[in-house]
């Protein structure tokens, strides 16, 4: 039923149109011809005037055969650097890229699985509910498309996001996530000449972190500081640092405790610096954004009995897995709206030793359509 030369042929075409985050408009225009030769409804939301991209997400909506509640099938359609110029190489039944970028079949492989899910669908006349295809913009660069994307548009109550890389698994559990900025400011002098007028705000930050537990902190939660800036030249006490970071867990509690944690030593260790109580420096200033929540989807839900029943139906297997990365997901989950995530067999994503199997996007192209036909199916009566 699958049609791999077809498969291969889109992949090859979606993955040499650049479209880093915030720059999907090329690769949208390409999708929007496809999807309308299919006879899809397009809409473009305004998504990307609120990020400043340079177009919205992408939202195509396929009339059902038979009367049945809609399905939401997601991907991304940006990619991260080094993106641009892609040349794809396919040799012995894998795809990569030339080894000077990446191959972005993060997420390219899943709009080429779902856009010939829908083919088939189509060319086989197999009986199904009305399918919306939501493809997101700048997911890789903090999943700004959905969440700001205009669910009024989306009729869909449950769904599948493909945007994983184990196709023997669908990601139910999934953290939730703090990300922070702190900033030390400190008093800048003359390393050499007057060292001791000065505030070392690096010093500082050093000595705070040196109390923060980071990595794994228990198996609910991860802590991490990616980046420290700050300092003008050696010969500057530093009057200023910046620090941003992130916690993550499955537990709401954890997350907030162990963010509050850090909040306090970074804090504790700033005021044991000041020459008096009432001293202006140095100061700490902390900002904090709740990234995306957590997602917990039980074993009974219909996303994931469909999509286990669907895969017994083609001999395989399919089992709940437990994640500690965020995706669109998330934000749909937040919003109302269930969905299991899926893989396509992806390795080694943002790396340019990036790669992605023939039969494992065609193995997921069957599954796709398997659970539409079960969606359609037991919605149907």
């Amino acid at each position: 039923m699958v049609n791999q030369d077809r498969l291969a042929d889109l992949f090859k075409f979606l993955v040499k149109i650049d479209s880093v985050s915030k720059e999907e408009a090329d690769i949208s225009l390409e999708i929007q011809k496809i999807l309308k030769s299919m006879g899809a409804e397009i809409i473009i939301d305004n998504a990307g005037e609120k990020i400043g991209a340079n177009t919205g997400n992408l939202i195509a909506r396929f009339k059902g055969t038979v009367a049945a509640p809609p399905i939401m099938m997601n991907a991304h359609m940006d990619t991260v650097e080094p993106g641009r110029g892609v040349k794809p190489v396919f040799k012995d039944g894998i795809f990569t890229s030339d080894g000077t970028t990446i191959l972005g079949a993060d997420d390219k492989s899943a709009i080429a699985v779902l856009i010939e899910a829908v083919r088939s669908l189509q060319e086989n006349n197999i009986p199904h509910s009305p399918v919306e295809l939501v493809l997101t913009i700048c997911e890789e660069i903090g999943l700004h498309g959905a969440k700001n994307m205009d669910y009024s548009l989306i009729k869909s109550k449950y769904g599948y996001a493909l945007d994983a890389p184990n196709t023997e698994g669908i990601i139910t559990r999934a953290p939730g996530a703090n990300k922070f900025e702190i900033k030390i400011h400190g008093k800048e002098a003359h390393s050499g000449a007057a060292p001791e007028k000065g505030i070392n705000a690096i010093a500082i930050a050093a000595q705070a972190i040196s109390m923060v537990k980071m990595g794994r902190i228990d198996p609910d939660t991860t802590c991490n500081i990616g980046t420290i800036k700050g300092g003008t030249a050696t010969n500057i006490v530093p009057n200023l640092v910046v620090m941003k970071g992130e916690v993550r867990s499955h537990d709401p509690e954890k997350l907030k405790n162990v963010t509050e944690e850090i909040f306090a030593v970074f804090k504790n260790t700033v005021e044991t610096h000041k020459a008096s109580p009432d001293a202006q420096l140095p100061r700490v200033e902390i900002e904090l954004e709740n990234d995306f929540s957590r997602t917990v989807i039980s074993e009974d839900n219909p996303v994931v009995v469909l999509a286990v029943k669907a895969a017994q139906n083609l001999g395989k297997k399919l089992l709940p897995v437990t994640t500690g990365g965020g995706a669109d997901a998330n934000i749909f989950f937040e919003k109302g709206i269930d969905i299991g995530v899926l893989g396509t067999g992806m390795t080694d994503m943002h790396t340019v030793n990036e790669s992605v199997a023939m039969k494992d996007m065609a193995g997921m192209v069957e599954l796709i359509i398997e659970i539409i036909k079960l969606h359609t199916a037991m919605d149907n009566g």
